[in-house]
């Protein structure tokens, strides 16, 4: 691994004969696009190590300043109560982002990726921890402290008090955590964030129903008038009622209905073009119309041929392993979110909905349609959701995409086989047309290439599945 002074010293480098002589808006102003994202790639790795000697130096000063050694502490010694008041006075920085470089530091400690000279020994067990890749991956560049800090705290400790085996817990944890380094570099931090959590509920069946609860006893609503006479609501939702909430909105706000999600010429933004009201004001008069109809409404006056509906993504596998009435439901997702919900609520959806069954096997795949078809048929589209969760390329919610075909219909003679059709969202959709891009397949996995004549690798597409952590959780059930 490069040692942080190298890397840090390469990337100074780049930075340094990017600027030359010139002041800082002078000299980018005068570089091409492609000197452009250089120059801004070799600040953000010259800020990844400069991150990774900060984080060290923290925790070293927390690490002086614990309280067990009173005022011969360096924070006490130095005229501060706390480490962190300390550091906060050197750096300027929030408390928070203190306290997070501060567990960034001692996480690298923890686990040896900087031997602490004259520290504690760190055993065996600590550096084979189960967060040691995400140490190992911070200090060589791989992740950023934003990216560490997202998956760190995502995923949380392994709840080994929780399950009869701790090691088998952990060793989930440890792959988890190995899998979501993977998908950083095609992720934004919030992505990331919410791939950590989904890979903690499904590993951790008994806590995702223990969040549910805590989310649903901290539902409220509450109405108020302001000083200017404006009557105002604060609403926190509980993780189901959000779910309606959003596809019910989704439904009415979808692509095919208004001009917000499509393009200038489209038929329906020409019908819309005189609706000149925001998208906050499009969401509230949707819900009021909801609250004033009521039970009711005619459902196709407000949302058309495409009803609002919560749908829950579960594995006819973790179905079948409830060989008794006793044996606990299988955690569920969201399909529109891709949020985790517990046993008991996706029981509940069973008993009052039922199912739809998707066939994802390759072979004999009823799915595929060949040339038969231009259009992907409805359960085609539910596959895609399942696999993608939502745009393939900025992650969209699934009710908002439409579906591509990687081989076009008309110009490469494309299928309609689910393996080659992925969800976009209408902007990235009309994006890839407009500027001649083009997906590929290789196997399973999607790469998204450069206009024709523009230099560039084609980026990996990640497939943001609802079940992709299902073996973990599998593994973890079956001890």
């Amino acid at each position: 691994m490069t040692s942080i002074a190298t890397r840090l010293s390469q990337a100074t480098g780049r930075v340094t004969a990017m600027l030359g002589d010139h002041e800082v808006v002078a000299a980018v102003g005068g570089l091409d696009d492609r000197a452009l994202l250089d120059g801004l790639a070799a600040v953000a790795d010259a800020r990844r190590a400069l991150d990774v000697a900060g984080a060290a130096l923290s925790g070293e000063i927390e690490r002086r300043s614990r309280r067990d050694l009173g005022y011969d502490g360096l924070a006490q010694r130095a005229g501060h109560r706390t480490a962190t008041n300390l550091i906060q006075s050197v750096t300027g920085q929030s408390a928070a982002d203190v306290r997070k470089a501060t567990g960034v530091g001692q996480d690298l400690a923890a686990v040896a990726v900087f031997p602490v000279p004259n520290g504690e020994p760190v055993s065996p067990a600590k550096r084979e921890t189960w967060f040691a890749p995400l140490a190992v991956a911070l200090a060589g560049g791989v992740l950023s402290r934003e990216q560490y800090d997202a998956i760190r705290r995502g995923l949380g400790e392994p709840p080994v008090e929780r399950y009869s085996d701790a090691e088998v817990v952990t060793a989930a944890w440890r792959e988890a955590a190995a899998i979501l380094i993977e998908e950083a570099s095609d992720q934004l931090v919030e992505d990331l964030r919410a791939s950590a959590r989904l890979a903690r509920d499904t590993l951790d069946p008994i806590g995702t129903q223990l969040r549910f609860d805590e989310r649903f006893e901290r539902r409220s609503f509450t109405m108020w008038v302001d000083e200017s006479g404006q009557q105002c609501a604060r609403i926190r939702w509980d993780d189901d009622a959000a779910a309606w909430v959003r596809t019910i909105l989704n439904a009415a706000l979808r692509p095919r209905r208004g001009p917000r999600f499509v393009g200038a010429d489209s038929a329906a933004s020409q019908e819309s073009s005189h609706d000149t009201r925001s998208n906050e004001q499009l969401q509230y008069d949707t819900l009021l119309a909801v609250l004033k109809t009521g039970a009711q409404a005619d459902p196709t006056q407000a949302f058309g041929d495409r009803q609002p509906g919560v749908r829950i993504v579960v594995t006819a596998e973790s179905l079948e392993r409830r060989t008794d009435a006793s044996a606990s439901m299988p955690v569920g997702f969201f399909e529109e979110t891709g949020q985790a919900i517990p046993g008991g609520v996706v029981e509940a959806y069973l008993c009052n909905a039922g199912t739809t069954p998707v066939t994802l096997d390759s072979f004999g795949n009823p799915l595929d349609v060949g040339r038969e078809r231009r259009l992907f048929t409805k359960r085609q589209r539910i596959a895609m959701a399942i696999r993608d969760g939502g745009c393939l390329d900025c992650g969209a919610e699934p009710s908002r995409c439409e579906a591509h075909h990687i081989d076009h219909w008309h110009e490469h003679h494309g299928r309609t086989d689910l393996a080659d059709g992925v969800l976009l969202c209408c902007a990235c959709h009309m994006r890839l047309h407009s500027q001649r891009r083009r997906i590929t397949r290789v196997g399973s996995t999607y790469y998204l290439h450069p206009p024709a004549g523009e230099r560039g690798e084609p980026r990996i597409l990640r497939p943001r599945s609802l079940l992709r952590f299902e073996k973990r959780l599998e593994q973890a059930r079956s001890h």
